[in-house]
């Protein structure tokens, strides 16, 4: 199913509710506020959020077909900002049209050092803040599956960028309650050392050969390796063109093809 960008701009906004994952929580007064800019440009709404101290949750349900697939989506930024529409909100209606259930997370920003570590722990401290708010967002989404009409194990998480490293992190990682049933990461950067077993979820991943900021080869190929090396079933997509960041618009390029993969995924493992 092809979206072009004044297709997708027109899509009713849908968001039923947004929730905060520690409500009780008092933000520390000496950090800074939290900023939203716009860089999209020609009318293209493109907002960068930084500086998270109080991360959420922002909930679209379907309203005609709906399939019980739900998916917590991470946006990128380097850990240090989040690109909330492209990678999150807009994503989120489209999943509506083709069914899905999608749930932005709006995690705390750990800076972009936090990616780097000799090894998985190490990383995992670095990034524990928006590693918590990722597992209480799946938790949170898996709890209200009866109230969002989803299917406790039909419950995914997808990433771009930071947020594919973060996705990654969680597959590997997360507590049975908090893993995900199924990963879908955009042109991630993968953590150097990997920990990936039988456990980890079936993953989803794509990528451009033409990004300059994220090398496939190093990232989603070598974990799509890791994958298929535990027998984890997992589906890698190279496109030609696309760069870094091309998220859910149409951009002309060969990636913008993904979501059309995807839905064939989904639909081979039952989550469609």
């Amino acid at each position: 199913m092809r979206f072009s960008l004044l297709m997708l701009a027109t899509l009713p906004l849908l968001a039923q509710e947004t929730i905060l994952l520690r409500p009780g929580a008092k933000a520390n007064p000496a950090a800074p506020q939290e900023q939203i800019e716009n860089r999209g440009k020609g009318g293209v709404i493109d907002r960068s959020i930084t500086h998270v101290n109080e991360p959420s949750v922002t909930v679209y349900l379907p309203t005609a077909r709906i399939t019980g697939t739900g998916i917590v989506i991470c946006p990128g930024g380097g850990y240090q900002h989040l690109a909330i529409d492209k990678e999150g909100h807009d994503v989120a209606r489209w999943l509506n049209t083709i069914g899905i259930a999608g749930i932005v997370l709006k995690y705390r920003l750990p800076g972009s050092s936090g990616m780097r570590g000799a090894n998985l722990q190490q990383v995992a401290d670095t990034i524990h803040v928006a590693l918590e708010d990722a597992e209480d967002a799946v938790r949170l989404t898996r709890a209200n599956a009866a109230r969002w009409h989803l299917k406790p194990n039909a419950i995914g998480l997808m990433g771009f960028s930071a947020g594919g490293h973060l996705g990654a992190m969680v597959g590997m990682l997360a507590p049975a309650d908090a893993r995900p049933d199924f990963l879908v990461l955009g042109y991630p950067a993968i953590p150097a050392s990997l920990q990936v077993t039988a456990s980890t979820p079936r993953t989803f991943l794509v990528a451009a050969d033409d990004d300059p900021a994220v090398n496939p080869a190093e990232n989603a190929c070598r974990f799509f390796a890791a994958l298929r090396a535990a027998k984890v079933p997992a589906e890698l997509h190279v496109y030609s063109s696309g760069g870094h960041g091309f998220g859910i618009l149409q951009s002309g390029k060969t990636s913008a093809a993904w979501p059309e993969a995807l839905v064939a995924w989904l639909k081979e493992a039952g989550l469609d």
